[in-house]
């Protein structure tokens, strides 16, 4: 499997964006949720939502490396030039 640097920088920034409006969906998973929960039931929510995202960003990375016709040596020439 090729090295993603940017998947790093990716998910960085994803979380440092904040947003305050709600969508339609996290409105209703906030119902949906509204109740007790234990904290193994938390913690698999929350991989469940982890496990989602990753798939769906690992396909979009591998998808834009394919198109780009990227190499493991590209993503270390990337990785170890001056910033």
């Amino acid at each position: 499997m090729l090295f993603k640097p940017y998947l790093v920088k990716f998910v960085y920034m994803a979380a440092a964006n904040t947003h305050t409006e709600l969508n339609e969906i996290q409105v209703s998973l906030l119902r949906l949720f509204n109740r007790p929960m234990s904290e193994n039931e938390t913690r698999e929510l929350k991989q469940v939502l982890l496990s989602h995202y990753h798939e769906q960003l690992d396909g979009e990375v591998s998808k834009i490396i394919e198109e780009k016709n990227y190499s493991q040596n590209d993503f270390d020439n990337m990785l170890n030039a001056d910033s």
